[in-house]
């Protein structure tokens, strides 16, 4: 009879941790550009949801072109709410500044667990400045994730050493705000629903003398499909000779296929390809149904953007070269026999 409240005592002590336990609630910045929202905020969208709690999404832009966006940010599968900002400092948003706006809705009294982005080049800026200011960890390029809300602990994994090993982040309860951007080509975009969400405006933190000031966006046009999500990929390394021999080799191969197209950094160094269109470890990341590698010897840079992509196929005079290791169809022969012949055959 003694022994009958000891463990009581206890149920009670555990259904009080138990009930006492954060549920995850994801912010998602969502990115977006030409009245679009871009195909990797819709991947992050994707792996915020694997969390298990509440999404909300946020926008920030100028007042006239951020209407639309915010119309298509609430139909999306996934998001619970969307926050959107807008001020004339938000029409080309640096780091330094929208790092404030984030700040404010990320203060000691908000519900937001996990703050999530794309791996683009704007959110690498954000992120982890935000992470510092208020002095917390973020976590990099993560391709897989998995929260214990027992524990509101959650567990990541990124590759590091150009993919060559991955590594396993866990992110404890102690971690207040867990920051992390993800690998766009580890998690599908998110789609479209027809049932909208609920938005709600956020007053915008003006930055009275901005450290930095955007000048000019340069956007490389192409009527092939966008390299970050096209589903195939013909690409080209340093052994293309030269920039025009780059183009009227691989470019009507690309036409026929419907592929984007897509360079080494040899290439893109030697002035053949221009730098968008790099894949490799400093480049693109890219996991298309079709990956051609054509003069391409496969250094391990290279290799760890594009061996996610599922048939990889490439020529290479050296038997030797590395990009055979991971190729699914190799051939042993001049790139300037097998293109052309390809095109013919394909246009047949």
């Amino acid at each position: 009879m003694l022994l009958r409240p000891r463990p009581t005592t206890c149920l009670r002590a555990f259904l009080r941790a138990y009930s006492s336990a954060q549920s995850p609630h994801a912010l998602v910045f969502l990115e977006h550009r030409q009245g679009t929202i871009d195909s990797g905020s819709l991947s992050a969208l994707t792996a915020a949801q694997q969390l298990g709690g509440p999404v909300t999404g946020l926008i920030v832009g100028a007042p006239d072109s951020l209407q639309g966006v915010v119309q298509q940010a609430k139909k999306l599968k996934g998001l619970t709410s969307v926050l959107h900002s807008t001020s004339a400092q938000y029409a080309e948003p640096s780091a330094e500044v929208v790092s404030l706006l984030l700040e404010k809705l990320l203060s000691d009294s908000s519900p937001f667990t996990h703050v999530v982005s794309a791996h683009t080049a704007s959110a690498k800026s954000l992120l982890p400045r935000v992470a510092a200011v208020l002095d917390l960890p973020a976590v990099s390029d993560i391709t897989s994730l998995e929260h214990d809300s027992a524990a509101n602990s959650t567990t990541f994994t990124r590759p590091i050493y150009a993919g060559n090993a991955i590594a396993t982040v866990r992110a404890p309860s102690s971690v207040r705000i867990k920051f992390f951007t993800v690998r766009t080509t580890a998690f599908p975009a998110a789609p479209s629903v027809e049932m909208e969400v609920e938005d709600k405006a956020v007053d915008p933190v003006q930055v009275d003398q901005p450290l930095t000031e955007h000048l000019q966006t340069l956007i490389t046009k192409s009527d092939r499909p966008d390299l970050g999500v096209a589903s195939r990929v013909v690409s080209g390394g340093r052994a293309l000779k030269n920039a025009e021999t780059f183009e009227s080799t691989l470019y009507p191969l690309a036409d026929v296929l419907g592929a984007a197209v897509g360079a080494s950094r040899a290439a893109v160094d030697a002035g053949y390809a221009d730098n968008s269109l790099q894949v490799g470890q400093t480049g693109k990341v890219v996991a298309p149904e079709l990956y051609m590698a054509f003069g391409i010897s496969g250094a391990i840079q290279h290799l760890a953007g594009m061996k996610d992509s599922k048939l990889i196929v490439a020529v290479n005079k050296d038997p030797d070269a590395p990009i055979f290791q991971v190729a699914d169809v190799g051939l042993v022969a001049d790139l300037f026999d097998v293109v052309p012949e390809l095109v013919k055959k394909l246009k047949e």
